[in-house]
């Protein structure tokens, strides 16, 4: 027994990777350069490049990690780095559309422009108030339009006065009245020895015989016919007069606003667009040039000349390259942009200086970048991209026609042409989801940038770790780590890895401890951060969060929660479970029992019955049964029932970690060998009997030393792992104490033999040729209990038989 215990027991060396002092040249990390690279990242660091590097459609990237592991800051920084080698991408005018003002026309011009030229139309718009007001203020104009008026009364009088003779001719005069014009017969009289016409009263025309009057009316008419071809004609000459001063007019205003657009369509005479908007500026200015008079001579008179402004919907620096627009809010409206509205008396209004620019349109020609989480919270903003990034256009679009409901009349703006980047930064858990329910995702997103949850430990990442710690603790004003300080953090890395050569990347961890460190050595009026002042922050740090564990420790010390660290127990052994918090995972001991007896019913788990565990565990229930067929029912049938219970849980169980434990407990129960209560177990097992490994065997470890440490630790006390798990061993510092001072022992085994002589203190057994195991062993004991299941079960068997066999004889 002392042999095993001896060759399975794990040495100090082995239990926590430490690092060589020797490795690192400097005495703090202040005297170390940072070279801002990123740490155990290749593969991800050579995705984002690739991704970078490719200006073709569909190969957006998707920043895959989890938070805290720098891929946000990396990918940003990698992105900045690469859009300042770029162009800036042109600026985007939104302007008014003369022939169709609800459809606002969409203008580009290199980065820069788009603001110099939106001032020079307010500049323009102001000169024209002034230019076109002196231009009609002028007597040129007055003098030009009383002639095309003197012109017009004299055509006017030339067809009145014809009119008139017609009329005089026939022996009527035409009166104007406010009725109109009224045909009147004249009658000659003598007055004064001279003959004279005058107009006939209407008693004297209802005088006149009837055959008179009949002739006199048809002549009336007559007159009217030609009264009303000159009233045409005159009608005629006033639109002729009408349109000659609107000419006047419109020659007047281009000649005075000619200078001023001149000069505009030589400074952007490049842009086609822009002078055909120019052009349909002008025509729109000379159409309405009074309101432009108007407001010059009154400032009073409120007028909107906002139809002749700019919109600069996006504005890029030239000298910045290109954009990197990071949107943490990605709503609809703040991704794809909107238009605004304003209440007018009651009303909604807007035009095309309220289109707003959404992150696409500001990141158009560079980078966007989404937080998935965040992005998939606004499923329309999703769909959205996506559309945009398959059309490769923006169209801005009213939300209510989107969500299905009635339009609201709205704006429509002209599309704009999208050449971008979009990197999305999200967990493996959505990525996959993505890739799995969306096939569009993985048509739009072919880069995957896979940050990994730790990476290899050796003397460069070592040493990049130690970068690492220089580089934050000069850009967050901390102490300066001391050597062995970094060791402690480099370790600290590797425990929460769980594993003795790989570090974490969660890299916010590693920053708290760096900050609380810092804290803690300030106290104390240190220069330099020391090793112990990070245990002390570590310590801390995990006091803050372990109020559960430390209630549970309590119902322990109470003696509500039972759990035997010393002493021999048949059927009874302490397995190790791991609770975990999130913020703050730990181990504790859980006590498991059995017993066996003579049935059929095979090894039942009350757990399981109960269904308080989960599919894991019950795997490794249905092996363990496997084993014990294997084991002892080559030979003969099992003959068993037995039960496993997880004493003081009412929560379930889930993972096969205790199969092995539960395994040692049951034959113990059937061997009746007593297993050691100082000793706990924690390991899965195969159908062979070989011990496997499992998770958090740094927790489970440290969580039963505390047990023992409370009732006093005897030096036969430790815990049996499996021995793939030595390399995830990093145990915290006063375990390590324990063991070289022969308090407390780690044992790593491969077989379950080897975990039945350290628990028993007996031989397993191996059999002989025939099959059989020696007596005093454990395999021998079992195979013997069971053998008199075996037997017992028959005579009863047989006994039955007999009895109703009597029975029946009777009855016959």
């Amino acid at each position: 027994m002392s042999s095993i215990l001896g060759e399975k027991r794990v040495p100090k060396e082995l239990l926590r990777s430490r690092v060589s002092m020797e490795k690192f040249s400097f005495s703090t990390t202040a005297e170390l350069v940072s070279d801002k690279r990123l740490i155990g990242q290749e593969r991800a660091a050579k995705a984002v490049s690739f991704g970078l590097s490719l200006d073709k459609k569909g190969f957006n990237i998707f920043v895959v990690g989890n938070p805290g592991s720098g891929r946000m800051t990396y990918a940003m920084r990698q992105i900045e780095a690469k859009a300042k080698k770029l162009p800036a991408p042109d600026d985007w005018l939104y302007m008014h559309n003369f022939e169709n003002p609800s459809s606002p026309i969409a203008i580009n011009m290199p980065a820069g422009q788009g603001k110099r030229f939106a001032q020079t139309m307010t500049d323009v718009i102001e000169e024209l108030k002034s230019t076109l007001s002196k231009a009609f203020e002028d007597s040129q104009y007055e003098d030009a339009k009383a002639q095309l008026v003197k012109e017009f009364q004299e055509q006017v009088n030339e067809l009145m006065d014809r009119l008139r003779n017609i009329a005089q001719q026939n022996g009527f005069l035409i009166k104007r009245t406010p009725q109109g014009f009224v045909n009147i017969p004249l009658v000659k009289v003598e007055e004064d020895g001279k003959v004279i016409q005058r107009e006939m009263q209407q008693e004297e025309f209802e005088a006149l015989p009837e055959e008179e009057q009949k002739r006199l009316q048809e002549i009336s008419e007559k007159i009217s016919q030609h009264t009303l071809e000159t009233l045409r004609k005159i009608r005629d000459l006033e639109k002729t007069l009408k349109d000659r001063i609107k000419e006047l007019e419109r020659n007047i205003s281009r000649s005075a606003i000619s200078p001023f657009l001149s000069e505009l369509r030589e400074r952007y005479g490049k842009f086609q667009k822009l002078l055909e908007w120019i052009a349909s500026m002008e025509e729109d200015v000379i159409k309405n040039f009074n309101i432009f008079v108007a407001a010059a001579r009154d400032e009073s008179i409120e007028v909107d000349f906002g139809k002749y402004m700019v919109n600069v919907f996006v504005s890029n620096d030239p000298e910045e390259g290109a954009p990197v627009i990071r949107e943490s809010n990605p709503t609809y409206y703040n991704l794809m942009g909107k238009v605004e509205y304003e209440s007018r008396q009651g009303y909604l209004y807007t035009d095309f200086r309220k289109i707003v620019a959404g992150a696409i349109h500001r990141a158009n020609g560079g980078y966007l970048v989404l937080e998935a989480e965040e992005l998939l919270r606004q499923y329309l903003s999703y769909d959205a991209l996506k559309r945009a990034l398959k059309d490769e256009k923006l169209t801005i679009e009213n939300l209510g026609e989107q969500l299905g409901f009635l339009p609201v009349s709205s704006l429509r703006p002209e599309p704009i042409p999208l050449n971008i980047k979009v990197v999305i930064v999200g967990t493996r858990l959505i990525y996959y989801l993505l890739s799995l329910y969306d096939k569009e995702f993985s048509e739009l997103f072919k880069i995957k940038a896979d940050f990994d949850v730790d990476m290899p430990r050796n003397e460069n990442t070592e040493y990049d770790m130690a970068v690492f710690v220089a580089e934050y603790t000069q850009q967050e004003n901390l102490l300066p780590y001391d050597r062995e300080a970094v060791g402690e953090v480099i370790e600290y890395a590797s425990r929460l890895a769980d594993h003795k050569q790989r570090m974490t990347t969660q890299m916010n961890k590693i920053t708290e401890v760096l900050v609380e460190a810092t804290a803690w050595a300030r106290a104390e009026g240190k220069e330099a951060v020391e090793a112990s002042d990070v245990r002390k922050a570590i310590k801390e740090m995990r006091y803050r969060v372990s109020l559960i564990e430390d209630r549970m420790f309590k119902a322990f010390e109470d003696g509500i929660l039972r759990v035997e660290v010393d002493g021999e127990r048949v059927g009874q052994i302490n397995g190790l479970t791991v609770i975990d918090m999130r913020e703050h995972s730990f181990g504790h001991p859980v006590r498991i029992t059995s017993n066996v007896y003579m049935g059929q019913e095979g090894v039942v788990n009350i757990e399981r019955e109960v269904k308080l565990t989960g599919p894991i565990h019950n795997k490794g229930l249905l092996i363990l049964s496997s084993y014990l067929g294997k084991k002892y029912a080559q030979d003969m049938p099992l003959t068993l029932s037995a039960r496993i219970a997880f004493e003081q849980t009412y929560e379930e169980i889930e993972g096969d970690s205790a199969s092995s434990t539960e395994l040692y407990c049951l034959l113990s129960s059937l061997s009746g060998y007593s297993l050691k209560q100082g000793i706990a177990v924690t390991g899965s097992v195969d159908q062979f009997g070989n011990i496997q490994p499992i998770g958090g065997v740094n927790e489970k470890i440290e969580g039963f030393f505390r047990y023992c440490k409370l009732r006093g630790l005897t030096g036969e006390q430790g815990v049996m792992i499996p021995k793939q798990n030595l390399i995830h061993l990093m145990l915290d510092h006063e375990v390590l104490e324990a063991v070289e001072e022969g308090k407390f022992h780690i044992w790593a085994i491969d077989t379950v033999d080897e975990g039945l002589e350290i628990l028993t203190g007996v031989p397993a057994g191996v059999p002989d040729e025939s099959g059989k195991y020696p007596d005093e062993t454990v395999h021998g004991k079992a195979k013997e209990r069971l053998r008199f299941f075996m037997e017992e079960a028959a005579k009863l068997k047989k006994a039955l038989q007999k009895t109703e066999r009597e029975e029946n004889s009777e009855n016959n």
